[in-house]
C-alpha cells in the first residue's frame, strides 16, 4: 500500500472515531435524568389531580432533555429525507425545494459575480494603470459586509429573491476579483516574452498564455467566494423569507421544531461540503507541475 492510500486510510478512520465520539457525547448528554418533585401545597396536589397528574410530593421523576435525542434526529432525517420535494404552500416544502431555491439564488448571483470579476481582474492584472486606478474603490468596497447592502437592494430592486441574488454578487465579486488579478500579474515573464517574440495578439495571449498559467489562481477565488457565497445565502434567505435554506432554518425555528433547525444545519453543512469539493477537483485539474 502507497503512502498516500495508508494516509487516506488513517484519516478516514480517525474522522470515522471522532464522529462516534461526537454521537456517543450527543446520546449521554441526552439521557434522562433523575429528578425529585418538590413538595407541593394542598391546592397545588389538588390541581395537579384535577389535571390527571401524579401529585405524590418528594417522589423521583424521569426528566427527558429539551436537547433531541439521537432517535429524535434519526426520525426527522427520515421522515425529511422519505419525501424531500413535497410542496403544501408557501410555508411547507420539502427540503429538496428548499435547498434548490438556494443553490439557484447562489448560482445566478454567483456567475453574474464571475462575468464581472474575472475580465475586470484580466484588466487589472495586465494594467498597472487599471489597477491604480481601481484599487481605492476595491478596498473600500470589500470589507462591507454583504448583508449591509441588503436594505439599499430591497429598497431599489424591490424584490425579496432578487435582492438575495445581489447580495451573493456582492460577496461573491471580490475574491474572485483579487485572485484573478493576483494571478494575471504572477505569469511568468519569460511566456510573456515568448509570446511578445512569436507576435501573438492580445486576446490569443491572453486566452492562450495567460489564462491557463492564471487558471488554478482564478479557481481559488471562485472556491473562496462560493464558500461566502453559501455562507450568506443562509442569513440572507433569513431576512427576506420566502423560500430556501435559510428561511426553513428561521420558519423552523418560530415552529419551535429543533430537530429540523438541527437537520438543515447538517444538510447546510453537506451541501457547502459538495461545493467545495466540486471546486477542489477542477482547481486540482487545472493545476500542473513545472
Amino acid at each position: 500500500m502507497s503512502s498516500s492510500k495508508k494516509l487516506r486510510l488513517q484519516a478516514g478512520l480517525l474522522s470515522l472515531l471522532l464522529l462516534l465520539a461526537i454521537l456517543l457525547l450527543w446520546h449521554v448528554a441526552t439521557l434522562p435524568t433523575k429528578a425529585v418533585q418538590p413538595e407541593l401545597t394542598a391546592e397545588q396536589r389538588e390541581y395537579a389531580q384535577l389535571m390527571g397528574k401524579d401529585s405524590a410530593s418528594g417522589a423521583s421523576t424521569s426528566a427527558k432533555s429539551s436537547f433531541p435525542t439521537l432517535a429524535d434526529m434519526g426520525n426527522t432525517i427520515a421522515r425529511q429525507l422519505a419525501n424531500p420535494f413535497y410542496d403544501n404552500g408557501p410555508n411547507d416544502k420539502g427540503i429538496g425545494i428548499q435547498v434548490a431555491y438556494s443553490l439557484a439564488r447562489v448560482a445566478l448571483g454567483f456567475s453574474l459575480a464571475a462575468l464581472i470579476a474575472i475580465p475586470l481582474g484580466f484588466l487589472i492584472g495586465m494594467s498597472p494603470l487599471a489597477y491604480r486606478a481601481l484599487d481605492p474603490f476595491i478596498q473600500v468596497l470589500k470589507p462591507i459586509s454583504p448583508l449591509a447592502w441588503m436594505p439599499i437592494a430591497l429598497y431599489t430592486i424591490k424584490d425579496s429573491s432578487l435582492s438575495g441574488i445581489f447580495v451573493i454578487l456582492i460577496c461573491s465579486i471580490w475574491p474572485m476579483l483579487t485572485n484573478t488579478a493576483f494571478g494575471v500579474a504572477g505569469v511568468r515573464r519569460e511566456w510573456l516574452n515568448v509570446a511578445s517574440t512569436l507576435e501573438v495578439r492580445p486576446m490569443r495571449k491572453a486566452l492562450q498564455v495567460i489564462l491557463p498559467a492564471a487558471a488554478p489562481t482564478i479557481l481559488t477565488g471562485m472556491r473562496i467566494s462560493m464558500g461566502i457565497a453559501w455562507l450568506v445565502i443562509v442569513a440572507a434567505e433569513m431576512l427576506v423569507g420566502g423560500t430556501g435554506i435559510g428561511y426553513f432554518v428561521w420558519n423552523e425555528w418560530n415552529n419551535l421544531s429543533l430537530t429540523n433547525v438541527i437537520f438543515a444545519i447538517l444538510v447546510i453543512g453537506l451541501v457547502g461540503m459538495a461545493l467545495d469539493m466540486g471546486f477542489a477537483k477542477a482547481q486540482k485539474a487545472v493545476t500542473y507541475a513545472d
